[in-house]
């Protein structure tokens, strides 16, 4: 698998939304400082230098889709994205499945200017989106958390392309966002990893963050979402916090069933 086991740490840390120059440019991931030693006994001009051990740094997405095994009809789409979508468990111990659990077939949200969401139909450029709801539920003195993961599968990769330029664009039109009557997002900031300088989780990342409110909970909580684009596939997941839930914790569980996700791809769609 090109993306490699040793970048998952990356992986969740982008997912989170931060920025990871430390990611960008480690290799092994082992902690140890590149090059010689760092202070110590310098060595006598007898001694011979040990061989290099470097490894080379990666500097972008490498992954590549065999093509054939990309999904050319709705059928195949539709056994990818629910073979890739993630269920409670790529999320943590705590998550069960919501209720429903997964999405309506054919259901695709759209936010016109009114920022609201509303219900939609599938594009034509779209094979087939799946979407799986699992939550922690409130207990033990701490609120409900609701969380979200989408997989669709586009007909082509520039088709996916321009879904992730459209999601990136929903922040800036809409700061302000009703998921429902009840319940809305402010302060939506967005940020975009678009291409692949420095992207080592997908070949396109973006990220938003803002906070949660919901009229029957107390106070403002963690809302985030992530979206990553892999050839004609983007994977996303989605956070709705509650009281007792950090942010961080939260981040975390995102990055989890995201790179899930990222891997369950690579896996359907390398080469074998």
């Amino acid at each position: 698998m090109a993306y490699g086991r040793s970048l998952r740490a990356c992986g969740a840390a982008l997912t989170a939304g931060l920025v990871l120059a430390g990611c960008a440019g480690g290799g092994g991931g082992d902690g140890k400082p590149d090059g010689g030693a760092r202070g110590g006994t310098t060595p006598s001009a007898s001694a011979s230098a040990p061989p290099s051990t470097a490894v080379p740094t990666a500097t972008a997405y490498t992954f590549t889709p065999d093509p054939a095994r990309v999904p050319k009809t709705p059928a195949d789409a539709k056994r990818l994205a629910l073979a890739v979508v993630a269920g409670p468990d790529a999320w943590g111990p705590d998550y069960v499945e919501g209720k429903p659990y997964l999405s309506t077939e054919g259901s695709w949200p759209v936010l016109p200017d009114t920022c609201l969401w509303e219900a939609g139909t599938l594009p034509a450029t779209v094979l087939y989106s799946a979407t799986t709801h699992s939550e922690i539920p409130a207990a033990g003195g701490k609120g409900r958390v609701r969380v979200t993961a989408t997989v669709t599968i586009h007909r082509t990769a520039d088709d996916a392309d321009w879904e992730m330029a459209q999601t990136l664009e929903e922040a800036l039109r809409c700061p302000a966002q009703t998921l429902r009557e009840g319940e809305r997002i402010s302060g939506l900031m967005s940020i975009g990893d678009l291409g692949d300088a420095g992207n080592l989780f997908s070949e396109d990342s973006i990220n938003e963050r803002g906070k949660f409110i919901d009229d029957t909970v107390k106070g403002q909580h963690f809302y985030g979402w992530t979206q990553a684009r892999v050839g004609q596939v983007t994977v996303a997941v989605s956070a709705r916090g509650g009281p007792g839930h950090t942010d961080d914790d939260l981040s975390t569980s995102m990055a989890k069933a995201s790179v899930t996700m990222i891997n369950r791809v690579e896996s359907q769609l390398g080469a074998k």
